[in-house]
């Protein structure tokens, strides 16, 4: 096959005189441009030539719109010290991840699947979807390899919650992009340059003596466990939902937090005060889960029932419970390790607020039963 070269020559078109040049191109076949006036057709010849020369026949292949492309790039380029070729192997690489990645929403089906199969709790499980749900709603249909730092502050911000809930929402987010992460559907997790909400310590807030009374005499029947082990054990609730009757040894004086149901994930032995005691003696010979189902219309139940406040205090149980424990038996120590924090933590939360009169009321509470009824002995006149 004949091969293309480069050449100037005379041509006619239309009966006018032209200057042609002719140009190889690097896949086969030829250009040609032409030109009225000689001087103009020699220059660009001779562009063409040295061209080839440096570059080959690649070079004479360029458009003249692909060629004024490259020079504007190059020059946005060459302000941050970069070439066309930086541009294009770190474009190719992101395209070939991006490539390689997956949805967000299948992502999210996958790593729900995975934590349900590592035997995570229903309650976190269910916390899981509902805060990624939320995610997908906005990047279920984007790859997740292409969503950046940036994107996800952005959402982040957006949700207009608290800094704590918008933490929390950052974490279940730091879980699906690890998970891709180590997947293979991304190469670089874009959380740790997510800023973290800042979160302002608000001032604990606990239920008074006359509150926990009413708490207490208001609750159903299948309630008082899980308010009485929170308010004298101080258990988180995720503990007790968690906690079984075998956990709760009566005879042997302390609750059982196994390693597998405590947030810590390590074990601990908390003791049954002696009005603890009482409020549980009644389901000595219950077995199973403490909690009944549907725990959350359950706690609402009773909290309208008690007619308390209605901002009702973030960790009321729990905070009640290390407040009036320090007042009373004075002993940081002792508290730590039976909510399971260090001393340092409950002197931050728990110190000087609660009187000492007010503490051995709390710890006075007792239910009182007449006819088998339970009622409540008065500690009001203590």
């Amino acid at each position: 096959m004949r091969t293309t070269k480069l050449a100037i020559s005379k041509t006619k078109v239309n009966g006018y005189r032209y200057y042609c040049v002719t140009l190889p191109k690097l896949s086969g076949g030829r250009s040609r441009r032409f030109f009225k006036d000689k001087r103009e057709a020699d220059t660009y010849f001779e562009q063409c030539r040295i061209q080839q020369q440096n570059y080959g026949t690649a070079a004479l292949s360029m458009s003249d719109v692909l060629r004024v492309e490259a020079i504007e790039c190059a020059e946005k380029l060459a302000e941050f010290g970069k070439t066309l070729r930086h541009a294009t192997d770190f474009f190719v690489t992101h395209l070939r991840n991006v490539n390689g990645s997956r949805k967000v929403r299948d992502v999210i089906k996958e790593l729900l699947a995975a934590r349900k199969a590592d035997h995570c709790s229903p309650r976190y499980l269910g916390d899981l979807r509902v805060r990624l749900k939320r995610f997908s709603e906005v990047f279920g249909e984007q790859m997740i390899a292409a969503i950046i730092a940036r994107d996800i502050d952005d959402w982040l911000r957006s949700l207009n919650v608290g800094a704590v809930t918008r933490n929390t929402f950052r974490r279940r987010l730091a879980a699906l992009f690890g998970f891709a992460k180590r997947r293979g559907y991304l190469t670089e997790n874009p959380l740790p340059n997510v800023e973290r909400a800042k979160e302002r310590p608000g001032e604990i807030e606990i239920l008074t003596v006359g509150e926990t009374e009413r708490l207490l005499r208001a609750a159903s029947v299948d309630m008082v466990p899980y308010w009485a082990i929170g308010l004298f054990a101080g258990l988180r609730r995720a503990e007790i939902e968690r906690l079984n009757w075998e956990d709760v040894r009566l005879d042997d004086g302390f609750i059982e937090v196994k390693a597998s149901k405590s947030k810590t994930a390590s074990r601990r032995l908390v003791p049954i005060q002696p009005n603890l005691a009482e409020w549980l003696a009644p389901y000595r010979t219950r077995r199973g889960r403490i909690c009944p189902q549907n725990l959350q219309k359950h706690i609402n139940d009773d909290r309208d029932r008690s007619q308390l406040r209605a901002e009702w205090p973030q960790n009321a149980q729990r905070h009640s419970f290390g407040s009036y424990h320090l007042a009373h038996f004075k002993d940081a120590a002792k508290l730590a390790l039976e909510m399971g924090n260090s001393p340092a933590m409950i002197f931050k939360h728990y110190r000087e607020l609660v009187k000492p009169k007010d503490a051995a009321l709390y710890w006075a509470i007792r239910p009182v039963r007449k006819r088998n009824i339970v009622a409540f002995r008065d500690t009001r006149a203590a």
